[in-house]
C-alpha cells in the first residue's frame, strides 16, 4: 500500500546553518533547493499527491531581513523552477495553501500566475505549497465562514468543505525532520489518522533514502482508522 498523499515539514534549516556557522538566510537557501530534490523523489516513489509546508504564519514574525530573503528564494528557485520547467514537464496541478493575501503583491501574482499555469492538469499529480500557513487560522477561517453563511447544526463534511484543503483527501503520512516530534499545527483537522513519521536529520541532510525509508515504514503499517 503506497501513500496517496505525503506532506512534509521540511525542519532545521537555520540550526543548520548554525551548526556551519552560517547565516540563518544560507540555510534557507540549502533547504529550497532541496524542496526541488523532493519533488523528484515523490515522482520517483509514485505519490500522487505531496504537500509542503514551506512557512507558517509564526515565520513571518522572523526579522525583517531573514523574511525578504525568503521571499526572495521563494521567487527565484520555487515558483520560477515550478513555472519554467516542473508544471508543464510533469504535468502537475499546483496549490498554494494560507493567507496569501498577507504576502507582497508580487509574489502573490507569481503565485497566481503558477496556479493558473497548472489548471489545465486537474486530473493527474498535485503539488501543494503551504504558505503563509497556520492550522488554527485555517479552522477559524472554516468556523467564520459558516458563521457568515448563517449555517446550523453542521456535520463533519461540511466543515471540511469550509477548510483551505476542501479539494483534496486527507494525508496518508506526514514526515517532519530535524527531530521535533510534533506537528505543530499542520492540517490539525485532517491529519488525525495520517501516520506520522519523524527523522532525526535537518532538512538540508534529509536525502532520498531518507525519503524512501519513511515511505517503506508507511508500508509496514496498519491502518484502522480507530476500527
Amino acid at each position: 500500500m503506497k501513500p496517496f498523499h505525503v506532506a512534509i515539514i521540511p525542519d532545521g534549516n537555520r540550526r543548520w546553518a548554525k551548526q556551519k556557522n552560517l547565516p540563518p538566510l544560507k540555510g534557507h537557501s540549502v533547504g529550497i533547493k532541496k524542496l526541488k530534490d523532493a519533488l523528484k523523489w515523490a515522482k520517483k516513489a509514485n505519490v500522487d499527491i505531496l504537500s509542503l509546508w514551506i512557512l507558517s504564519t509564526e515565520n513571518l514574525n522572523r526579522s525583517e531581513d531573514e523574511i525578504k530573503g525568503l521571499f526572495k528564494y521563494f521567487e527565484t528557485e520555487i515558483i520560477k523552477h515550478l513555472k519554467d520547467k516542473y508544471v508543464d514537464k510533469h504535468k502537475v496541478k499546483v496549490n498554494f495553501i494560507g493567507e496569501i493575501q498577507t504576502l507582497p503583491p508580487k509574489l502573490q501574482k507569481l503565485i497566481y500566475d503558477v496556479e493558473k499555469k497548472s489548471s489545465k492538469y486537474d486530473e493527474g499529480k498535485i503539488l501543494n505549497l503551504f504558505t503563509a500557513y497556520g492550522g488554527r487560522k485555517e479552522m477559524l477561517h472554516a468556523v467564520n465562514s459558516i458563521l457568515e453563511k448563517g449555517l446550523k447544526n453542521i456535520d463533519e463534511k461540511t466543515f471540511g468543505n469550509y477548510l483551505y484543503t476542501k479539494n483534496l483527501p486527507d494525508p496518508d503520512l506526514i514526515i517532519r525532520t530535524s527531530g521535533e516530534i510534533r506537528i505543530s499545527g499542520l492540517m490539525p483537522w485532517q491529519t488525525v489518522y495520517s501516520e506520522l513519521y519523524f527523522s532525526e536529520k535537518l532538512w538540508p541532510d534529509f536525502n532520498e533514502k531518507d525519503f524512501l525509508d519513511a515511505i517503506e515504514e508507511y508500508h509496514k503499517r496498519k491502518r484502522r482508522f480507530g476500527k
